[in-house]
């Protein structure tokens, strides 16, 4: 049995203030009763933790609603401007949004989910439910099935199961149909999503890094109708991918995504495309 010194320990006093800050891994406020449900700690405990969470600014209080405080923005944004990664990727990132037109992200991967590093899209954006920090099944996502593609056997423990979850109809729901896709990330260095994550919405995704170990991926996504799902916007994110890494890896470099040519201009697309030798991609519209 835990004796209250024990429950007093540095360690200890971590491991509750986690469980606390964990319990707002999602949209909303939560009140305390919500919050003693979700960590199990006793209510008298609970409180006198939020309470103090709030005088820190780690939390905010709201009559009897508490919600993450400016302090954990501070430090979240902080930790974001901070990575290597994220450093290296931006100037790339906005330079794809700027010749695509559509939506833009960045992301790693997180035991079963995708976490977004960073997202750019202007109005488009608001239509598509990420956000900075937000979290996403990997196999539901063109930017998880890059990851997964060009990831090491042990990555893939997460989605043996015979059954995943699906957030629509045309959602990997198995293993196989996940390993089968994978195979075709490997092949092409190239992921596809269409309406698998959100219905109306497609994404074209590359990994950043090696095979068999990247290290994120980036994407571009935007409504299905306007997205031509081939090597015309495979071009760009690939390019995009390549040019984070060398950055990321041995400093500035001069690579520039840019739309391949094509009979008739993309919808949403920029109105002048430039030229991009991407003969290894001419194939690129499997199913």
């Amino acid at each position: 049995m835990t004796t209250q010194l024990e429950a007093n320990t540095p360690t200890a006093v971590l491991d509750r203030v986690s469980l606390v800050l964990d319990a707002f891994d999602g949209p909303g406020r939560l009140t305390l009763a919500q919050i003693v449900r979700r960590t199990g700690l006793p209510r008298s405990s609970a409180h006198r933790m939020l309470e103090r969470l709030v005088q820190l600014r780690w939390l905010r209080r709201e009559g009897r609603d508490y919600e993450l405080g400016m302090r954990l923005v501070e430090l979240g944004s902080l930790a974001v401007h901070q990575d290597r990664l994220h450093r290296a990727a931006l100037p790339f990132l906005h330079e794809l949004h700027r010749v695509t037109g559509h939506v833009v992200h960045l992301a790693i991967l997180d035991g079963p989910d995708v976490v977004y590093l960073e997202k750019i899209g202007g109005r488009m954006a608001a239509a598509i439910p990420t956000r900075v920090g937000g979290r996403y099944p990997a196999h539901c996502t063109a930017v998880g099935k890059a990851i997964l593609g060009f990831s090491g056997e042990d990555q893939l423990t997460d989605f043996d199961a015979d059954l995943l979850g699906r957030k629509t109809k045309y959602s990997i729901s198995t293993g196989a149909q996940l390993r089968t896709e994978l195979a075709k990330v490997r092949a092409h260095g190239i992921a596809f999503e269409r309406e698998e994550s959100l219905p109306g919405f497609g994404c074209v995704a590359a990994p950043i890094g090696n095979i068999g170990e990247a290290v994120a991926a980036v994407s571009i996504c935007g409504p299905i109708a306007q997205m031509k799902l081939d090597h015309r916007l495979a071009a760009p994110v690939r390019m995009t991918a390549l040019g984070i890494w060398r950055n990321v890896e041995g400093g500035p470099v001069r690579v520039q995504p840019t739309l391949q040519q094509q009979p008739r201009p993309l919808t949403g697309g920029p109105a002048r495309p430039r030229p991009i030798a991407a003969a290894p991609l001419q194939d690129l519209q499997y199913a």
